[in-house]
């Protein structure tokens, strides 16, 4: 029997940015009546994808196809008009409109050029009882929970290029002929899940091709039927969801290490029994992660281990008071830590290097010097500036250290390269000598000269004693470096396993896919 024909085909996409070529000839298709997952870690290219798609961005090579005929659109709202509809992740509604009104704002049917309300009410309560929600049109949508709303964003998506007012009526369009889910269920519970998966499951009976982007694994073999891979801006596969297993799945989006990094001979893979530095009993936040247990030892090295959304940096924010908890507790040396903010953390010695260096770490009007410094400091008080001298001896020792370039601390960290600029937000928190240091995902971005050397710093800062706890989502990089390997899947600390020889990156997929340690 013939493949249909697909109603979305892009051929060869081509995206750059200054500097960067962030998709590189990637194909894709999506059949009518299919819930297609879009798959891959930080960075592979689904978000270029998508925006280039729905013209947000505009395409610098490739051709899109819909519906057999040639498109490219200069605005989402173009994109919209031709039948394809995008949902996001936070619910872009006005709370403080009905229902009704937050399905058709901007659409309303009017007559003489006056809103119609009874048509409106009525139009609103056909697309919802059509899609089998039971859902009041006139009540205030702030009387619903998230989950409902992000059901009304579904429904005003379908309603998009409807109709255009005066005179037209509101099914007298294309309708949706593609729609895209773009995290949706990040922020629902599992009843709420299910609410959603039966609206779509409705939508693909009734045509409708569903792109849907989630890091939820069993969400996608639950509810998909095809998808797509990409890894670092191209094409690596499409398969039936049923031809392949978890475990593949997370071995064609991680990859594969495309280069050695240098041996790291002194390092002991085994930590030795020590004094517990940091415990954390039950902590968690509604909505990031589950409550979770964790004690790190003076001078180890834990690593977290799991895929983009699996609450490896919520894990490491709720440990430094980034974020608030809504449970549990952390002593460090057997003393409390007040996690209202980060204030209380940097007081107990711990530090946090974020993977967002542009919005959480650096000031990019300031020098290199100034960026290095500040946390140092900011632990003294701003009363007491730190001597010109131990200043400059400082910032130039992990200047040659990290090998910032250029090696000048007077040059303004706006003006670095992304590799450059992470480089200075680790010694930053590297010079104030913390006693727990939490790197997310410090080497991103960085070449393999420089990743070695950092790599050296963590194991010689585990050999002076000082903790850390190490994110990267390359799992050689994890299991190079660790004492201890935490891993987490759909916002749970799931296993925490003690690295030796024995312990392979493919043990660590096996249960980031399956859930449980072997």
């Amino acid at each position: 029997m013939a493949e249909p024909r697909p109603v979305l085909e892009m051929a060869g996409i081509v995206k750059e940015f200054p500097g960067v070529r962030a998709l590189s000839d990637v194909d894709f298709r999506l059949f009518p009546g299919e819930i297609h997952a879009l798959m891959g870690e930080n960075g592979a290219g689904k978000s270029t994808l998508i925006k280039v798609l729905t013209g947000v961005y505009s395409l610098d090579g490739g051709t899109i196809t819909l519906d057999g005929e040639s498109v490219r659109f200069a605005s989402p709202l173009q994109a919209q008009q031709a039948g394809i509809s995008t949902v996001y992740q936070e619910v872009n509604l006005c709370p403080n409109l009905s229902v009704a009104e937050n399905i058709f704002i901007g659409r309303e049917p009017t007559r003489m050029g006056r809103i119609q309300w009874k048509r409106l009410r009525q139009e609103a309560a056909r697309l919802v009882d059509r899609l089998g929600l039971d859902i009041d049109v006139t009540a205030p949508l702030s009387s619903y929970p998230l989950a409902v709303q992000q059901l009304v964003a579904i429904v005003r998506s379908l309603g998009i290029g409807d109709g255009d007012g005066d005179g037209e009526g509101a099914g007298g369009g294309p309708g949706t002929k593609v729609l895209i889910l773009d995290e949706p269920t990040s922020s629902l519970d599992r009843d709420e899940v299910l609410q959603l998966f039966a609206l779509m499951r409705r939508l693909k009976d009734e045509g409708v091709a569903i792109l849907f982007v989630s890091h939820f694994l069993d969400q996608i073999y639950e509810v998909c039927d095809r998808m797509t891979v990409l890894r670092n801006g191209t094409l690596v596969s499409e398969h039936l969801v049923s031809d392949l297993d978890q475990v593949g799945l997370v071995q064609l989006m991680l990859g594969k290490a495309m280069g050695q990094l240098e041996e790291l001979h002194e390092h002991q893979l085994h930590s030795t029994a020590g004094e517990t530095l940091l415990k954390a009993d039950g902590l968690g936040r509604t909505g990031s992660i589950a409550p979770f247990d964790l004690e790190i030892d003076k001078g180890e090295v834990i690593g977290l281990a799991g895929l983009l959304g699996s609450g490896r940096t919520e894990l490491a924010r709720l440990l430094f008071g980034a974020d608030h908890p809504d449970s549990g507790t952390v002593t460090v040396d057997g003393k409390q830590v007040s996690l209202s903010a980060p204030n209380g953390a940097i007081g107990a010695g711990v530090a946090f290097c974020s993977e967002n260096r542009k919005t959480e770490g650096l000031v990019p009007d300031l020098t290199v010097r100034e960026n290095i410094i500040l946390a140092l400091q900011a632990a003294r008080g701003w009363t007491r500036p730190v001597p010109a001298a131990q200043r400059d001896e400082l910032v130039a020792k992990y200047i040659k250290a990290l090998d910032i370039r250029p090696a000048n601390p007077e040059a303004r960290v706006g003006q670095l390269s992304g590799g450059n600029q992470q480089k200075v937000l680790l010694a930053r928190w590297l010079i104030t000598q913390p006693k727990l240091l939490i790197l997310d995902e410090p080497t991103r971005g960085i070449d393999i000269g420089a990743k070695a050397e950092i790599q050296k710093l963590v194991v010689s800062l585990s050999e002076d004693g000082m903790s850390v706890l190490y994110i990267a989502a390359e799992l050689e990089e994890v299991l190079r470096l660790s004492h201890t390997i935490g891993v987490l899947r759909d916002r749970r600390l799931v296993a925490r396993i003690t690295n030796g020889p024995e312990i392979t990156t493919s043990k660590i997929l096996e249960t980031i896919a399956s859930g449980e340690h072997q």
